[in-house]
């Protein structure tokens, strides 16, 4: 029965996501009446408005949507692989790859287009490693469930990561602590390359979901998933190569942006349960107006100054997390 509640949720959340928008874009240090953005939209001339809305929040405000689609997707997949609720993007080490060649490139001073191909090299790096060590549980059949080996492994690297993202840090002089440390909160300021996050989540999104019912399958154990007919190996491997470019693209585009790919696929399958068919795309959307709202309230808490997204979602994340965690409790 919960089924049924996904199309009309779906188009909750479609127009939150509008209103959302409407909010980032009339929301700041200067701010912009719905009329003047209005006429932005439409191609009119709103002086001053216009640059602010058009050059400055849209890019940002798509970018935003964007990525938070791209953790939320990731987050669903990555908790289909591993048959397990509480797996979010970072918990493979993806996140602490781009990190790691992000802050190496921050800490040398290049330039911010190095920043990103670094960030990106960084999380294939790490995609491939862990590929590497759990090679053996991406090759079995349906007799073997690799899932704890697979998520350790993921834990073991993301570690390491961590250590050598400390030593950076430890070493890096103090006038690029500030941006070190910003990146690695989660940060859209400066983000202007909103096409590769939207994009990208919209691929995705339309890769996975004629793939709905072998997540279904795939959600009940590799036993369960091949006498339905699914080719277990090769959809684990389609799982953990479309997750990771999902993680990847959002670090590289706005740092380590925390809570996304955990709570809002978890909280999105407590309200329409786990059929992948509904859950993907009102968790893809679920994320980004999450996001959106989020870095809108990090730019205006305590404007001009503006805060680091990750902070905000700290904040809006641990709370809404333990209350899913008790309404869990509770239903059990």
């Amino acid at each position: 029965m919960r089924q049924t509640r996904a199309l009309p949720l779906f188009c909750g959340l479609w127009c939150a996501a509008c209103a959302a928008f409407v909010l980032a874009l009339m929301a700041g240090s200067a701010s912009v009446s719905p009329e003047n953005v209005w006429t932005a939209l439409a191609g009119g001339d709103a002086g001053m408005h216009g640059d602010i809305v058009l050059n400055l929040r849209l890019p940002r405000a798509l970018a935003a949507f964007g990525v938070g689609a791209l953790l939320a997707l990731a987050g669903a997949l990555l908790q289909v692989l591993l048959r397990n609720p509480l797996a979010e993007p970072y918990l493979m080490g993806i996140s602490g790859g781009a990190a790691v060649g992000a802050l190496s490139m921050l800490l040398l001073g290049a330039a911010i287009w190095l920043v990103h191909t670094a960030a990106i090299v960084g999380a294939a790096l790490a995609v491939l490693l862990v590929l590497t060590l759990a090679r053996h549980d991406f090759a079995q059949g349906a007799g073997h469930d690799g899932s704890p080996r697979l998520l350790l492994t993921g834990v073991i690297v993301a570690a390491g990561c961590g250590a050598v993202v400390t030593l950076i840090l430890a070493i890096a002089p103090d006038q690029k602590l500030r941006g070190m440390l910003f990146w690695l909160m989660g940060d859209f300021n400066g983000v202007d390359r909103w096409q590769l996050p939207l994009g990208g989540a919209l691929v995705l999104l339309l890769l996975m979901l004629p793939e709905a019912r072998a997540l279904n399958a795939m959600a009940r154990g590799p036993l369960a998933a091949q006498t339905l007919g699914v080719n277990v190996r090769t959809q684990r491997l389609r799982l953990y190569a479309v997750a990771s470019l999902a993680t990847a693209i959002a670090v590289t585009t706005a740092g380590a942006v925390g809570f996304i790919g955990l709570i809002v696929p978890h909280a999105m399958r407590l309200i329409i349960g786990n059929d992948q068919r509904g859950l993907l795309p009102v968790a893809a959307v679920a994320g980004g107006t999450m996001l959106l709202l989020a870095d809108t309230l990090a730019r205006t808490v305590v404007a001009p100054v503006q805060l680091p997204v990750g902070v905000v979602m700290a904040f809006v994340g641990v709370p809404s997390f333990l209350y899913l965690l008790l309404r869990r409790h509770e239903r059990a």
